[in-house]
């Protein structure tokens, strides 16, 4: 069961000045811990056998998981790091666990006899809003419920390096395809998964792949292959994308089928000179020669250490972890093991250091304090109001992560997510207003509250229509707005049974730590053990870091 939460709004009597505020203290903050260090190592140094404790466990999790549950922690807690690092790899998956909708892995070509052209248009707009939100809410969903997050962090580190987005490719099942490809391969070999990528039919059609053909080649996949997939900027000449060009012409698709599909007639079998070589080479033949740079390990390698070290990443460590990449045949796991166990991995001017990105702030925040939701649909929605609308990146460069998270707008609303989160009592004056108490299988001990989706969250008008498309209840009817054109869902959290179940040795100090990167900025010890104590714990600019 899954429910949704409160309008995602601000006092406006303190709201610009707490974001002044929590601006300042968030860069004061970064800035001190990415205040540039003596270069570090990254082998492992050798570590007696014995637990690593809480508060490295919290970091690990913290950087691998949405969310570091408290009770995690104090199973990993027990774990050294080697132990801990190598349970989380072998503990990974290649599928998704939460049933995807029943069209997903159907492909099939719109067919409507009967309509007009205008009115097929029409049908297929709406098809495409409505199955567009279905997908991101199921793979909200799955990053809920996976019981492991680190699948789903690699698979969306993926989907924000291989970008595409739905608004071009329009068809969602073949953005439910490529989700799954990048599943299938987060953690496994990198050379498999450019390959398989670069045939994806939802690539394909982004980056106009299906448009390449012999004598009018179509040049955008074959820069964005080197620039944003492999190599990055300044490792490859115009001459080398114009011959990387002709070398993919003849890959496309089957508009039937919805799959690869080479055209011989169209490819260009030509000589080729690419970085400096000659050959008849084809779109295999040019994976090949990029897995043979040595800037392309040393680029993906920079990217992934700013998703799980620091914004700022050390050239000699990279240079070094790269290496180690290259040698396992760009193998993902010996990768992260290797940086998971770094030196730089563990230093303590590298915590705290990083912004939660809205999804690690979402989908964190409801898994580490365990909140029943009925229905994820509008967290789907919000994700989108906070700068990461899942399957819909800004641009073929992705989000660009970091401090970028933070500005005026996105602090209001992060801030009154996480405010409006923590206010379960609010259910109740809305169900003494006529509405029934849930039921099913939810807990009804728990507290209840409200989600609202407002005007002002959802923007235009196509972000509502969406909205009412993704509240359809078994019945196909949509709930009624009320008087303030709202949306409303529900979910189920009660403060008293999440402190309940902590371990009965955590103090007060130690549930602070679990909460919070680094020292809090406005919470003072000790936490009420109230909903209200949590709710000030979240909104202290400590807890938008990692």
């Amino acid at each position: 069961m899954l429910h949704r939460r409160a309008p995602l709004s601000f006092p406006a009597t303190v709201g610009w000045l707490l974001v002044c505020l929590i601006a300042l203290a968030l860069a004061a903050t970064i800035a001190s811990a990415q205040t540039p260090a003596p270069a570090q190592k990254v082998q492992a140094s050798p570590m007696p056998a014995v637990g690593m404790g809480f508060e490295e466990a919290r970091h690990l999790l913290s950087r691998t998981s949405f969310g570091a549950r408290p009770e995690d922690i104090e199973t990993f807690a027990r774990l050294s790091r080697v132990d801990a690092v190598d349970r989380l790899l072998a503990e990974t998956r290649t599928r998704a666990q939460y049933p995807a909708p029943p069209w997903a892995a159907i492909y099939e070509r719109p067919f409507r006899p009967g309509m007009t052209p205008e009115q097929r248009k029409e049908a297929n707009r709406r098809e495409l809003v409505e199955r567009g939100l279905e997908l991101r809410t199921w793979w909200v969903a799955e990053m809920l419920s996976t019981p492991t997050p680190l699948t789903e962090k690699m698979t969306l580190f993926w989907h924000n390096h291989f970008v595409s987005s739905q608004q071009k490719v329009r068809t969602a099942q073949l953005m439910y395809a490529q989700n799954a490809l990048l599943r299938q391969y987060a953690l496994g070999n990198f050379g498999a998964l450019l390959r398989a990528v670069s045939k994806d039919p939802a690539m394909l059609i982004y980056l106009d792949g299906a448009q390449n053909r012999k004598g009018a080649p179509n040049e955008n996949f074959a820069r964005e292959v080197m620039e944003l997939f492999t190599l990055g900027e300044g490792h490859y000449t115009e001459a080398d994308i114009k011959e990387v060009a002709r070398a993919f012409t003849g890959w496309s698709i089957d508009p039937d089928r919805g799959e690869f599909r080479f055209r011989r007639a169209l490819h260009d079998d030509g000589e080729k000179v690419i970085f400096g070589q000659r050959g008849r080479f084809n779109g295999d033949d040019v994976i090949t020669l990029l897995l043979r740079q040595p800037a392309t390990a040393e680029f993906v390698v920079g990217k992934l250490w700013r998703e799980f070290i620091s914004a700022q990443p050390d050239p000699a460590g990279v240079r070094q972890l790269a290496a180690v990449w290259r040698s396992s045949n760009y193998e993902i796991k010996p990768l992260l093991r290797a940086m998971l166990l770094s030196d730089a991995f563990w230093s303590p001017t590298n915590r705290a250091s990083l912004v939660k990105s809205p999804v690690e702030l979402v989908i964190g925040s409801l898994r580490q304090f365990g909140f029943s939701v009925e229905d994820p649909a509008p967290f789907a929605i919000a994700l989108r109001q906070l700068g990461q609308d899942l399957f819909a990146p800004p641009n073929v460069k992705g989000w660009p992560g970091g401090e970028s998270w933070l500005n005026t707008s996105t602090l209001l609303a992060r801030k009154g997510f996480l405010n409006r989160l923590f206010r379960a009592d609010e259910m109740q004056s809305a169900m003494s207003a006529g509405n029934s108490a849930p039921t099913g299988n939810a807990d009804t001990t728990a507290q209840p509250a409200t989600t609202v989706i407002d005007r002002a969250m959802l923007g235009d008008g196509r972000a509502r229509r969406q909205a009412q498309l993704a509240l359809r209840g078994g019945t196909g009817k949509l709930p009624p707005f009320g008087v303030s054109n709202q949306l409303r869902g529900q979910y189920f959290f009660s403060a008293d049974q999440w402190f309940a179940q902590l371990p009965r040795d955590m103090d007060d100090a130690r549930i602070a730590s679990a909460l919070f990167a680094g020292p809090p900025l406005q919470v003072s010890p000790p936490l009420p053990h109230t909903l209200a104590g949590l709710r000030s714990a979240a909104l202290d600019p400590m807890y938008e870091l990692k």
